[in-house]
């Protein structure tokens, strides 16, 4: 009696309560209540009475609101599963529970009647299967948790049905518990649920929602409170409005979880069945990455590049609140990008979006979202994830496959003073996502394209090597003018264009450019002027002339090994851990562009860089030449021609003496291979021992 008098009250306080926080300091009780109530009747009269009191729900509320609800439910089935597996009294009301737990959850689900709304209904049954199976706690019977499973995926589908088009919380209250409870869900009872109503229901309530993202508009307050502190560093205090306004978002129910929101959205996207709806998703999708770009631009914080932050942030900022924003930051590139991933997995494989009249479209939209975000994703790295690479390079090959809107779309995302470098950070980011996108599509892009868009825009950040803020856009200005010169149809182009960029590439090694980044750019350079290119027709001579260039150079440059600085150093520099002289590196980018000569080019030039390897007074650097020079003879770089020419030169013109003992030879013999040894030439002399040839 005790225990039905205690209920009473409660029920009474509900009533009569009046404001959500003193009717929210009465769920603590009702939990209670509900894991040791043993009336079935009771239970039910209680069930109900949460999903519609006046206290709780006849006002304005949130997500923490009908989270703490869920919770309720939750919270009674985790007890009343551990009541019975320790069969001890765990509640302060009276006497243990006596009802069976099959019970239990027919008299509680039957408190979803007609007095709520089917929304409401959904936190009922949401609360209990996680009580009782989530996190593997397998609490139920087969048969119960079949039946629980199908009436919350009934309650979602008739929430949906129930809708208002413009979704308030009913909307986002169905988003936050499919969320927490789908992993539980069958995939029979995921079929039942009709996605075609429930996907713009969950993207609007992630990312535009005030229960959400807000739209991106919460990254432009932040510069409310971004203020200047002593020695002229930026500060966002921890205790400073914006951010504890910035927290409460951050721990939202939908912002919390948007890892999983995002895989459901995903799931949605896959099985919607009207095509335009995954149109629509990108549209929201674009809408909100391009707010969050604005908001971005307009900060304070976005004046600083990644490189500066240590110099013009505080200790606090760079400790505390800079991490917690990029943080969120960094789910929502994510979150977005997954999104992505389902939209182009549907438009390859769906013949309604694969059509022209939508997939390059989809396309487009998808490489804006990404440039929207690049702020974000530039911080990770371009190939930060693996979905992330499949977003780009998918949506590069669709949009590959219409040229004129490929270049139409490059002239939209071109640099907007072409031939500058912008001086703020995000300006020049968004140069770096042209000119990293840009380089996959000079084979579809028309010479004249290539010049005015690709060479315009690289061009400015060749030279810029020295400023250790664009290190990344310098290579990506060599990687894009390597590219436009590589390809068949810019042969002029090349022609024209090749001796300034020659010009550069000298003058920015070694101090700018790392060993391996010279020889790769150089390389590719006589491949892109020696045959089968057009440019060798035209101008036969120009790979002898540029490897004389290096030549000349290489007999005049820095003997001492390259001192490291920031534009020389390279993570991904695989060379060798040996310190290599300038003269060293240019002898190497010799022997690397061997393979593309004229056999009749070669024949000349073999016994020349054997000459330059000698001229190599450092032992250990000479030696290092050496082992380069026989690996690109030996080793199959060479095709059937070249490799024949190269055999008769080592064997019976006298390479082989020349290259293993030239430098070692007493003054006055070098040209007299014959005292050496009683030998022929090409015969079998003393290797030296510390020689593996």
């Amino acid at each position: 009696m005790a225990t039905e008098r205690s209920l009473a009250r409660l029920l009474r306080s509900l009533q009569a309560t009046s404001s959500f926080e003193d009717a929210a300091g009465l769920l603590p009780t009702a939990t209670s209540f509900l894991s040791i109530l043993g009336n079935p009747l009771n239970l039910t009269l209680l069930a109900s009475q949460l999903l519609s009191a006046p206290a709780l729900w006849n006002h304005p509320v949130d997500l923490h609101a009908c989270r703490k609800l869920l919770s309720v439910f939750n919270t009674a089935a985790i007890a009343v599963l551990q009541n019975d597996a320790t069969e001890e009294p765990r509640m302060p009301h009276g006497r243990n529970r006596s009802i069976e737990r099959e019970a239990w959850v027919k008299a509680v689900v039957q408190g979803a009647d007609d007095k709520s709304p089917r929304w409401r209904h959904m936190i009922l049954l949401g609360g209990i299967l996680l009580g009782f199976e989530g996190q593997n706690r397998q609490g139920l019977p087969w048969h119960i948790r079949t039946k629980l499973e199908s009436a919350l995926a009934t309650a979602a589908q008739l929430a949906l049905e129930e809708l208002d088009p413009e979704a308030g919380m009913d909307g986002h209250c169905i988003t936050m518990v499919l969320n927490y409870t789908f992993e539980l869900l069958s995939d029979l009872q995921r079929t039942k649920i009709d996605y075609d109503r429930l996907l713009p229901v969950m993207v609007r309530s992630a990312f535009l929602s005030p229960e959400g993202l807000e739209g991106g508009f919460f990254l432009g307050a932040i510069d409310e409170d971004v203020v200047e502190a002593p020695g002229k560093k930026f500060r966002w205090k921890a205790d400073s409005r914006t951010f504890g306004y910035f927290s409460i978002i951050s721990s939202r129910p939908l912002v919390s979880a948007l890892g999983p929101l995002s895989r459901l959205i995903l799931h949605a996207v896959e099985n919607a069945q009207n095509p335009q709806l995954v149109a629509q998703t990108v549209d929201y999708m674009a809408d909100f990455v391009r707010t969050l770009m604005v908001q971005w631009r307009q900060n304070k914080l976005s004046e600083i590049d990644v490189a500066e932050e240590k110099d013009f942030l505080d200790a606090e900022s760079l400790q505390t609140t800079i991490p917690a924003l990029w943080k969120v930051l960094r789910n929502c590139l994510y979150s977005v990008v997954i999104v992505l991933r389902a939209v182009l997995g549907r438009t390859i494989n769906d013949p309604a979006l694969a059509a022209h009249s939508s997939a390059p479209y989809l396309s487009m939209q998808s490489l804006h979202i990404l440039r929207n975000l690049y702020f974000i994703s530039s911080r990770t790295g371009q190939n930060g994830s693996s979905q992330q690479s499949f977003v780009f390079l998918a949506a590069i090959d669709i949009l590959s496959q219409y040229p004129d809107l490929a270049e139409n779309f490059l002239r939209s995302i071109k640099p907007a003073d072409l031939g500058q470098i912008p001086d703020h950070p995000v300006e020049r980011c968004l140069d770096l996502f042209f000119l990293n996108t840009a380089e996959h599509f000079p084979m579809v892009l028309s010479p004249q394209a290539n010049e005015d868009l690709l060479l315009s825009a690289a061009f400015p950040y060749l030279a810029a090597g020295a400023n250790s803020l664009l290190l990344e856009i310098f290579e990506a200005a060599h990687s894009v003018v390597l590219v436009v010169f590589a390809i068949a149809h810019n042969s002029e182009l090349a022609a024209k264009h090749l001796p300034f960029y020659i010009d550069n590439l000298f003058a920015v090694f070694p101090e700018n450019l790392s060993a391996r980044q010279f020889r790769l750019a150089f390389k590719t350079v006589i491949q892109v002027t020696a045959p089968p290119s057009p440019l060798a027709n035209s101008q036969p001579m120009l790979p002898s002339i540029l490897l004389e260039v290096v030549r000349d150079r290489a007999l005049n440059a820095p003997t001492t090994p390259i001192a490291p600085t920031a534009g020389n150093s390279s993570s991904s520099d695989m060379d060798t851990s040996l310190p290599l002289s300038a003269q060293a590196v240019l002898t190497l980018a010799l022997i690397d562009s061997l393979s593309f000569l004229r056999v009749e080019d070669l024949e000349d030039w073999l016994p020349l860089t054997a000459e330059l390897i000698n001229t190599i007074a450092d032992r250990t650097m000479r030696h290092a030449c050496v082992d380069r020079f026989w690996e690109a003879l030996s080793v199959g770089e060479m095709d059937v021609d070249r490799a024949h020419c190269c055999v008769n030169w080592w064997s019976t013109q006298g390479g082989r003496e020349l290259v293993l003992f030239g430098a070692e030879r007493p003054p006055g013999s070098e040209s007299k291979a014959e005292e050496i040894g009683p030998f022929m030439s090409g015969a079998v002399g003393g290797v030296a021992p510390e020689s593996k040839l």
